[in-house]
């Protein structure tokens, strides 16, 4: 009988999706002084629920423990990113027709990355990150946020919004459940909640598996994420395809019954349906998948440290750790990567301990070639990048020329 129930509907988890061994969580990186010391690690296997069908990742890691004060993923380091939340506000004010008697609430505001687009067009804000670091960062662009995990009991005490926003977050809380009841409560009878997480039909399809971390309990979709709004008195009512962290949804809720839903909700759920998604059938072939992938990246390396060719890696990315970790690759093989975020810089990669160097570093390492890790950016970084030799693992061994 497993130990471990679902966080939707509590029913036993039983069946195993994969197991990607045991890992230190993905963000925790470590300054050099630290080495001496032991490093915790957890079982990183999924499970899916044959109840609700939610994809997760059972919690062996209280959210206090992998959402630190010194959590080193800064949203705005990204240039594409910070462009997608741009056009996501420019839309969504007209969507909606925000205006200065709005309110918008983000919940994991981050660096305020995405906010400063509302702030700029002079619409009232406020952001909830429960880390210091990216709340700070926000607070200097003048972005008043609120440090604290987002649940029922906080939504109770905050003014009531028109559009509530949460990228790349729902995968992140340990009680789901909790924080979709804490949207239905912050919106206005009329308001609207934009939702953003990976589509795991995506991860499927693309073999990535390196997006599962200890900080993402759940994987999720649109079926799943139905259920869950509807449990807390929420209808999803428009979704978009988006191609974002190698295919995430924007699912649009609102209160049940406020709001008609768009002919994409049924086509996309036709489409999740057609693919087996709530059958154990669709789950068979990701640890083979992710196998694949270890093995020839492992081929890679190897081939190239018998030719005496350098790789570095670029992109310090919380799947770039799941990867490393699960392949067993050390400093031997993969002597660096490099990474623009400052809070990053000078640390130890969790797990594998590679050394993590400024990108302007790497004119003096030489390198023959650079393994991308978080391969959903590698277009920003064949721009960023030009004439440099580009690999990347997922969903299998890739070699990319820099632009010209």
């Amino acid at each position: 009988m497993s130990p471990h129930h679902c966080r939707h509907c509590g029913s036993p988890l039983q069946h195993h999706v994969i197991d990607l061994g045991h890992q230190p969580p993905s963000n925790a990186y470590l300054r050099p002084d630290q080495l001496a010391l032991p490093e915790i690690s957890y079982p990183l296997q999924v499970f899916v629920c044959t109840s609700c069908w939610l994809v997760q990742l059972p919690a062996h890691a209280a959210a206090e423990k992998l959402f630190t004060a010194d959590y080193a993923y800064f949203s705005s380091t990204s240039t594409s990113w910070c462009a997608h939340a741009e056009r996501f506000v420019t839309a969504a004010v007209e969507r909606l027709g925000l205006g200065p008697e709005s309110l918008v609430v983000e919940l994991a505001s981050n660096d305020g990355y995405l906010l400063q687009y509302v702030q700029q067009r002079g619409i009232p804000c406020l952001g909830i990150e429960p880390t210091h670091a990216t709340a700070e960062a926000a607070r200097t662009k003048g972005i008043t946020t609120i440090e604290c995990f987002f649940g029922v009991v906080l939504a109770a005490e905050l003014d009531p919004a028109d559009l509530v926003v949460a990228n790349n977050v729902l995968a992140h809380v340990p009680d789901i459940n909790d924080f979709v009841a804490g949207i239905a409560l912050l919106l206005k009878p009329q308001g609207h909640a934009s939702i953003e997480f990976p589509h795991f039909l995506r991860l499927l399809a693309g073999n990535q598996f390196d997006t599962i971390y200890h900080e993402h309990y759940s994987y999720l979709s649109l079926r799943v994420a139905q259920r869950i709004a509807k449990a807390a008195g929420l209808d999803v009512v428009d979704v978009e395809e988006l191609p974002t962290h190698g295919g995430s949804l924007r699912v649009w809720v609102a209160h049940q019954g406020s709001v008609e839903a768009t002919t994409a909700v049924a086509e996309l759920l036709a489409a999740e349906e057609a693919a087996g998604l709530e059958t154990l059938d669709a789950y068979a072939g990701l640890q083979q998948g992710a196998e694949a992938a270890k093995h020839g990246l492992l081929e890679f390396l190897l081939e190239a440290k018998r030719e005496g060719r350098r790789v570095l890696g670029y992109g310090a990315a919380a799947k770039g750790n799941t990867l490393l970790n699960y392949a067993g690759i050390r400093p031997d093989l993969l002597a660096a990567v490099a990474d623009r975020a400052p809070s990053k810089q000078g640390k130890l990669l969790p797990g594998s301990h590679i050394p993590v160097i400024s990108p302007e570093q790497l004119t003096s390492e030489a390198a023959d070639a650079l393994l991308v890790l978080p391969w959903n950016l590698i277009d920003e970084l064949q721009q960023q990048l030009p004439n440099t030799e580009l690999v990347t693992a997922i969903p299998k061994l890739r070699y990319w020329t820099g632009a010209h």
